[in-house]
């Protein structure tokens, strides 16, 4: 088991990766709790419900809720229906909530806790290689209709326990989405990392070692730039490589139908292509990178037919904005993040462009 303390300056906690630790998951809390109460969803919960049960013993209150799995959860009603369940369950502001699962389910839980009785404890436990990222750092929201995580807080976790064990259950679907993240922490910080990510062959089939390794270091990264920057003043922005025009997709495809990984590795390619153009001092392996996306099965085609104004429309009410200008995270090098901010009618004509460019490549 490795562990990597994480210095926010409101909450500082550790984050405890291995295999098979759910099973301790009592002796890795860091306090007692009288009453807890697990949030997890309908795909998770025949699989590690039962064992989160066992570990915390007989000795606590322990309750569960289960959502329905889907990016359709991160939702009013949802929010509203935890609260429901903890009210029910008679937490008060000394109880703890348990996130076990994906970036939904963490996003929607540790919302619940943000905003029960003011805040209470909650604790992650990711089931997803893509939760490694959304579940350090205290970004916590749902959705709203129009805008992807426009609703929520910052809300550190008491504890972040990620078994990799139950990495084994995951669909290819779900390897995609999250190794996109393990690759965008490369992207921006460490060319040996992005290396080693374009040897992969079958994401799953890869060797727990290489897995182990990869997600470490991604969360070393992003447990650095949470520990200097936490409410996203400064350098936290650069974890939005690909985000802006990912969340655009995500939500116009329609929540579930692309998942989060999966549009922000496309929109990490609409970075490398307005960083060729616009801000890179060293080539970038933009080609290497597509190669990539195609023998890993990202859904690519769909970057040929692109509806430009409602990505336009979407992007103008991204929460990263300043000053009626559209800001993307670009790259000088890989390595070295920057900020670039454009105008609408620049934005459209580079759209268009990247749209060209996929439908040529068809």
């Amino acid at each position: 088991m490795k562990s990597i303390y994480v210095k926010a300056s409101s909450e500082p906690y550790t984050i405890y990766i291995g295999d098979g630790i759910r099973h301790q998951l009592k002796e890795l809390l860091s306090k007692t709790y009288e009453d807890v109460m697990v949030i997890t969803d309908t795909h998770v919960a025949p699989l590690y419900l039962d064992d989160i049960l066992h570990a915390l013993g007989s000795d606590m209150k322990v309750s569960s809720y289960i959502i329905t799995a889907g990016e359709s959860s991160k939702s009013v009603e949802s929010f509203e229906a935890c609260h429901t369940e903890a009210i029910n369950k008679g937490l008060n502001r000394h109880s703890l909530i348990i996130a076990l699962g994906g970036g939904v389910v963490g996003d929607l839980a540790g919302f619940v806790a943000a905003t029960y009785m003011r805040g209470i404890d909650y604790v992650q436990i990711p089931t997803t290689v893509l939760a490694h990222d959304s579940s350090v750092g205290g970004k916590v929201a749902i959705n709203h209709p129009l805008s992807k995580n426009v609703i929520g807080s910052f809300h550190q976790p008491k504890g972040v326990i990620y078994d990799t064990q139950t990495l084994t259950t995951l669909s290819d679907q779900e390897w995609r989405s999250g190794m996109a993240e393990v690759i965008k922490h490369a992207w921006i910080h460490d060319q040996d990392m992005l290396q080693a990510c374009f040897r992969l062959d079958t994401f799953s089939e890869e060797s727990k070692e290489v897995v182990e390794h990869l997600l470490w270091k991604g969360i070393s990264i992003k447990a650095d730039i949470v520990a200097e920057d936490e409410k996203e003043q400064g350098i936290r922005s650069f974890l939005n490589f690909g985000h802006t025009l990912g969340h655009a997709l995500e939500a116009e495809f329609g929540y579930g139908t692309i998942t989060h990984g999966e549009a922000v590795a496309l929109g990490m390619d609409f970075a490398l292509f307005l960083s060729e153009r616009y801000t890179q001092q060293e080539s970038l392996p933009r080609e290497a990178y597509q190669h990539w996306l195609n023998d890993h099965d990202y859904p690519i085609q769909i970057l040929g037919s692109l509806s430009i104004e409602p990505l336009i429309d979407r992007m103008k009410r991204d929460k990263k904005n300043k000053q009626q200008s559209i800001r993307f995270v670009l790259l000088n090098k890989t390595g070295q993040p920057t900020l670039h901010s454009f105008e609408e009618s620049t934005l459209r004509r580079e759209l268009e462009l990247f749209k060209e460019y996929w439908t040529s490549v068809k």
